[in-house]
This record gives structure tokens, C-alpha cells and sequence, in this order.
């Protein structure tokens, strides 16, 4: 329950952000432009982040923040998460129904009724597009495959004050698949990687186990079940709750994806996966939360960290 102590520190450290053009407001909760300096901080992250990535030789496909709705009813998200879903609607009617729309939408009315649903939906999650892609490819090498996604954007629809929960955020993403061993133990190193990465940050960072937020009562048993397995390991940090927030997961995904899309090791078994996500955006306010909205004042050695180029070319 959000009390009202927690809504205050949220609402105060927005007001922050804004004013120093860290968050540009659109009028709708969890939805905002971002300014240069908050940008900078992000990128600085992620290529942090690449610095750890780069032991791992990953292939590093690229994707786009949509994707064809029969991947996502593939996955089973819509059994887990329905609420958190977004799907692109688009106008396809005459030329009555255009004049419609116009006209109801220059009174800001409803003027859905004359859009329908189109087969493309907005990635929920980085790792979403890979599967069926790999699945193409036949079966895995042995070894597997690892791959790198990018900070993609993806989509949830979680509207809310809090500044740490966004509807659309980049979401850095990392993959193992192949046999169920290999990929607990990557999954391992990167939770031993993500703690060196928030110290050099200077973030208070603690490791645990957690579930996703399931969606209904049945959702409640999942969770259960998820933690029991050990499936699910956050990092959590400070950052405007009361709580520390999660800014990165890592996730074992047994064989529901292989089994899901028909990846195949390259023994005829199906394969199994594991994802690393690493919320950029989370992060950034964190280090925002940790050391001030005021870069300039940050300590030196976070700042030699995140900015090596720019100290580097000092000396």
C-alpha cells in the first residue's frame, strides 16, 4: 500500500528531475522526455554495462520495440501478464468514418471506436524478438548461443507517479541458450557481474530472490512457485519508494521458451534460457537518488567510472 510519506518523496523527487530538465513531462503518468544530461548518464551506463558484456563474445542482434502479436501470444505473456500489455491499433474505414474520427478527435472525444487492432503489438521485454529468430536458425551449436540485445525500448503498462516506473524504458538485455547447466551458471556470473557493476557506481545494491507480478489470483501461485524454484533474482535499489526498486533481474527460463518457439540444442532436446535485464532508466535515477541530480557534484571516482573517456584525456 503507497503511503502518503512515500507518495510525498516520489512527488519531490520528480519535481527534482523536472527542474533540472532531467524529465520533460507529457501530461501522462510514467511517460516522459528525457533531458541531454539524463541521457548522457543512461548512455554511460549502458556502455558500463558493455564493459562486462564484452567477456561473454555475445552476438548482438538488433530490434525494433514492436513485434508481431503472434509472438507474444507464442510466449504465453498474455496468460501472465494481460494488464501490462500494449497492442497497435490503426484506422483502416471510409471516408465517413475518417470524418468521424476527425471530428471527435478535435473535441478530444473517444474516437477509438473507428481503430482496430493490427497484428503488431509493443515489446514487453528485450529478449521477446530473439526467440523466434534463433528458432529459425534450426538447432544450436554446441555450446549454445549468447546474445547481447542493446538497450531496446519496451512497453508496460504500469501508469503511476513514481518517477521509477515508467511505461516505455530501455531495457539492456542478455541472453544465454543451450543446456540447462551452462545457462544457470552465466546466469550466476552475471549476478556476481551486476554487483561490480553497482559498486563502481557507487549504488547500494542488494541481490534477491523475486517474482514477477503475475496477473490475478492464480498470478499469486505463480509467484509462489517462481520464488520456491528460484527462478527470478532482482537488484534492488534506492530510489523514490520507501523500498528499494529493482533495477535489474535475472531470470532462468527452464525450457518454457524453447519449448514455446522449438529451439533445439544441436542434440535434438529442447533448449533451455536465461535473461539478464538491467533497467537503464532505473539506474540512472538511482545514480540521480545515490549521488545528486547535479552531475557536476558527483564524487570523482563515480564519475571516472562512468566517464573513463572524458578522465582519461585529462591526464
Amino acid at each position: 500500500m503507497t503511503t502518503a510519506a512515500q507518495t510525498s518523496t516520489e512527488k519531490e523527487f520528480l519535481q527534482q528531475l523536472i527542474a533540472f530538465g532531467h524529465f520533460l513531462p507529457s501530461g501522462e503518468p510514467g511517460l516522459y522526455g528525457r533531458g541531454v544530461i539524463f541521457e548522457d548518464v543512461r548512455n554511460r551506463v549502458d556502455a558500463l554495462v558493455t564493459r562486462f558484456s564484452a567477456a561473454d563474445h555475445p552476438e548482438m542482434p538488433r530490434f525494433p520495440p514492436l513485434m508481431p502479436r503472434r509472438t507474444l501470444e507464442t510466449a504465453g505473456y498474455l496468460k501472465s501478464f494481460p494488464h501490462l500489455c500494449g497492442t497497435v491499433f490503426s484506422f483502416a474505414g471510409n471516408d465517413a468514418a475518417a470524418l468521424d474520427l476527425a471530428e471527435r478527435a478535435s473535441r478530444h472525444a473517444d474516437w477509438t471506436m473507428q481503430l482496430s487492432a493490427t497484428d503488431l503489438v509493443l515489446v514487453p521485454a528485450a529478449c521477446y524478438p530473439a526467440y523466434p529468430a534463433i528458432a529459425r536458425r534450426g538447432p544450436l551449436p554446441p555450446g549454445g548461443v549468447t546474445l547481447d540485445l542493446g538497450g531496446c525500448y519496451v512497453f508496460r503498462h504500469e501508469p503511476s507517479d513514481d518517477p521509477a516506473r515508467l511505461q516505455m524504458f530501455h531495457q539492456r538485455e542478455m541472453v544465454r541458450i543451450g543446456e540447462g547447466d551452462d545457462v544457470l551458471a552465466w546466469r550466476e556470473t552475471w549476478i556476481a557481474r551486476a554487483r561490480e557493476i553497482f559498486a563502481l557506481a557507487g549504488l547500494r545494491a542488494t541481490v534477491g530472490v523475486a517474482s514477477d507480478a503475475f496477473f490475478g489470483r492464480g498470478g499469486k501461485l505463480l509467484a509462489k512457485s517462481q520464488r520456491e524454484q528460484r527462478l527470478k533474482f532482482e537488484a534492488l535499489a534506492p530510489i523514490a519508494s520507501a523500498e528499494p526498486t529493482a533495477v535489474a533481474s535475472f531470470n532462468f527460463h527452464q525450457d518454457h521458451f524453447g519449448e514455446a518457439f522449438g529451439i533445439r540444442l544441436h542434440d535434438g532436446e529442447t533448449a533451455q534460457s536465461a535473461c539478464v535485464g538491467f533497467g537503464l532508466e532505473r539506474i540512472t535515477l538511482a545514480l540521480f537518488r545515490a549521488h545528486g541530480v547535479d552531475v557536476r557534484e558527483w564524487p570523482k571516482e563515480i564519475r571516472s567510472q562512468l566517464w573513463p573517456d572524458r578522465f582519461a584525456a585529462e591526464k
